[in-house]
């Protein structure tokens, strides 16, 4: 599947444009869960925010799959499961919704626990860079891809590491010249809010057990992609609609099932039942403005799904793009907020992270015209 043209399907310029559609509806993603849980008052709580969301923004990906006819997948060939003739992807694809699934809420659920998760945050992000970088090498191992994951891709994964692991060290290194009479703190901004907490979700278990999940589903999603993408057979197009759309139906069945589960459930999680109960106040009184703010979160998924399959590409480039976009989409989205409705502005670390992002986008480019050659 090489890619040598400035136009069409697998080109240089459509994953331009993909990545662009990402930037825009990830930047308008991030401001508005600022509006709705900080800036517009009263605000909402972040538990409500994401049950309006995601279920606006699963009706939108479910809807247009379904009336466009997307889930009329291209198959390698059918199988036969309980009496029901279908494409033999569903036995992969069906699970890559499941973790899709997982994927949805813990990213926000983080949020909603009494300890600093920006340090867990930024592991997330950078957990999908290394696995991406993992799965290329298990799949090569596996005889599985034929491609070639140059040098510049390698280079590109160190300077993104060192970009979302910034934060990590940044405040560490602050305090430790604190320690030594070096007023860093006052230099750099940083606040004495900022410089507590930053490992201790080390110590929370819940907060070990969403951040895990998380990474186990994103592994096991992105195998499964790369896995969909590398083992297309001759004459069958690589069908990243169809792909999206049963993937997108799976992952909608199955938090759907599990918030029955959890509306049915008010004593599961701890005495009285406080997230069951704040949960089910959010599906008896829906804020419809706050389901239409999951608008630009399901054009994110649509656009994310889309990087991480693109056609010619290894997953470590594909990864890289998707998360790098997010970061730059991140920083751009706090500016804007700090702008237009006087919000905390971009800190230090985050220009750092930024400057890393820029050389591992330059080491891509470099990459990306060496396969074009």
């Amino acid at each position: 599947m090489t890619v040598t043209s400035d136009s069409g399907k697998g080109s240089t310029r459509q994953l331009l444009e993909l990545s662009a559609g990402y930037f825009v509806s990830y930047v308008a993603t991030g401001m508005l869960v600022k509006y709705f849980t900080a800036i517009r008052q009263p605000p909402m709580s972040e538990l409500a925010y994401l049950v309006n969301n995601t279920a606006g923004s699963s009706i939108l990906a479910v809807t247009t799959v379904l009336v466009l006819g997307w889930y009329r997948l291209q198959s390698n060939g059918p199988v036969t499961m309980a009496g029901l003739r279908m494409p033999g992807e569903y036995r992969y694809i069906i699970p890559s919704g499941v973790c899709t699934a997982v994927i949805i809420p813990t990213t926000t659920l983080m949020y909603l626990l009494p300890i600093s998760v920006m340090v867990a945050m930024v592991l997330m992000r950078g957990s999908v860079i290394i696995i991406s970088r993992a799965v290329d090498a298990i799949q090569i191992r596996q005889g599985i891809l034929k491609k070639t994951v140059f040098a510049e891709e390698n280079w590109a994964v160190l300077f993104a590491i060192l970009a979302v692991t910034t934060n990590v060290f940044f405040i560490p290194i602050v305090n430790a010249l604190e320690a030594r009479g070096i007023p860093a703190a006052a230099s750099l901004g940083v606040s004495n809010r900022d410089r507590l907490g930053a490992f201790d979700f080390l110590s929370s278990g819940p907060a070990l057990l969403i951040m895990g999940s998380y990474i186990v589903a994103y592994a096991i999603r992105i195998y499964i992609m790369n896995y969909y993408k590398n083992t297309r057979a001759a004459g069958v197009k690589q069908d990243n609609k169809g792909f999206f759309a049963v993937e997108q139906i799976a992952a909608s069945l199955t938090l759907l099932l599990a918030g029955i589960l959890l509306f049915f459930s008010q004593g599961l999680f701890g005495a009285g039942g406080a997230i069951a109960l704040e949960f089910r106040s959010a599906v008896t009184h829906p804020r419809w403005d706050a389901v239409l703010s999951g608008i630009p979160w399901g054009i994110v998924a649509f656009f994310s799904v889309f990087l991480f399959m693109f056609e010619g590409r290894t997953a470590t480039f594909a990864g890289l793009v998707n998360r790098l976009v997010s970061l730059v989409a991140g920083t751009t989205a706090t500016l804007a907020l700090a702008l237009f409705f006087g919000q905390r502005p971009p800190k230090v670390q985050d220009w750092v992270a930024f400057a890393f992002i820029l050389v591992a986008v330059g080491f891509l480019s470099r990459a990306e015209k060496k396969r074009g050659a």
